[in-house]
């Protein structure tokens, strides 16, 4: 294991870790006002967060700048097996969770018919679907989502995967070969956004392997962030660095400059700021926000779009004026917050409490790491 970084003397304290986890729920944040944004103004040149669909791809370079951290000296000894075990524990309880509150909504939305259009065998498939991660895009009227219960659920699926190699292969690389890895990888990212014509892909049938793209560059320079002690030691609290965050979600839409916006922000500048919230220091005025943040950000991520779907039924039937949408989008985000803040509190966290008891029971030399 000569081949890796030690861990920064500069990482061991919580502080550092927070302020990335409240960037993180900045940018949960950012994705669920884009998707109520996107019915609101379906037209992106008119979305003034437009370019929060790369949210994902912060989310991907942080969780291989996490992952290194946590495992890199110590997934050799937990196994493959072990590893995979502890990421379904912290991961896979809010995918259940989304899945069925997806079913529900589904079901039971009172604005839409759609789900006459599907047999009972295809709603299981579809629930069975979300609930594995399998791919299973059907549903063409409403943009061929691979899950279409929840479809954010698409980069948890890509999440995995990089998982499963980080756990079999990639711990395992000299950092000279990650360097050659991720530079074909930026190269691989680059081209899939001259294809597409911007990086929001990965999400549908028709888009499949643009997410391979995505979390194939961003997870791997996330753990080079990591591994190279790319630690950039500054004052800068917690908001000037979640405003440079936002920043990046509000570059305007434009399909002269997308191709070449999109590349720059996720290979150069989301790196560069996931270096800085790893160096900055944390007030204490800030230590609850962020740490507030952190928690929510992927209960968030992964129960608010079922109820988007139901908004999307009743701004097609009902057709409420602008000025009416612009107060529904921050109340909507708000309860959505609340309301994740809920199912952390009292279903995610006691779920992944018990899976962690029989995990311990099971493994008791092991401690549990579930980052």
């Amino acid at each position: 294991m000569n081949a890796l970084a030690p861990i920064p003397t500069l990482l061991k304290t919580k502080q550092h870790f927070e302020i990335l986890d409240g960037l993180r729920g900045v940018a949960a944040v950012a994705v669920v006002i884009f998707h109520f944004m996107e019915f609101v103004t379906p037209d992106y040149h008119d979305n003034f967060i437009a370019h929060s669909y790369l949210a994902v791809d912060f989310f991907f370079c942080l969780s291989g700048f996490v992952i290194a951290f946590a495992y890199d000296n110590k997934v050799e000894k937990t196994g493959v097996i072990q590893f995979i075990k502890l990421r379904l524990i912290r991961l896979h309880p809010l995918v259940v969770t989304g899945a069925l509150i997806g079913l529900l909504t589904f079901v039971f939305d009172p604005y839409s018919k759609l789900q006459e259009a599907y047999s009972a065998i295809q709603t299981l498939l579809m629930f069975l679907s979300s609930c594995l991660l399998i791919p299973y895009p059907v549903v063409h009227e409403r943009y061929f989502n691979l899950f279409h219960f929840n479809p954010p659920t698409w980069s948890l699926f890509w999440e995995y995967i990089a998982n499963i190699l980080y756990a079999l292969l990639l711990f395992k690389l000299k950092n000279s070969i990650l360097w050659i890895l991720t530079l074909i990888a930026a190269a691989a990212l680059s081209y899939e956004s001259y294809r597409s014509g911007y990086l929001g892909v990965g999400w549908g049938g028709d888009n499949f392997i643009g997410g391979g793209s995505r979390i194939f560059y961003s997870f791997l320079a996330g753990m080079l962030v990591y591994r190279s002690n790319w630690i950039i030691r500054t004052r800068l609290g917690f908001v000037p660095i979640a405003v440079l965050l936002i920043l990046a979600f509000l570059v305007p839409y434009a399909e002269q400059t997308n191709t070449i916006a999109d590349p720059l922000l996720v290979i150069f500048y989301f790196p560069f700021l996931i270096a800085l919230g790893a160096g900055a220091q944390l007030r204490s005025t800030f230590v609850k926000i962020c740490r507030f943040l952190g928690d929510i950000s992927y209960p968030l991520y992964m129960i608010h779009y079922p109820f988007l779907w139901m908004y999307l039924s009743y701004v097609e039937v009902i057709k409420p004026p602008m000025s009416l949408m612009a107060l529904q989008v921050p109340i909507g985000v708000s309860l959505l917050i609340g309301l994740a803040y809920i199912i952390m509190l009292y279903l995610d966290i006691p779920v992944r409490k018990y899976m962690k008891s029989r995990y311990k029971r099971e493994y008791p030399q092991e401690k549990s790491v579930t980052h």
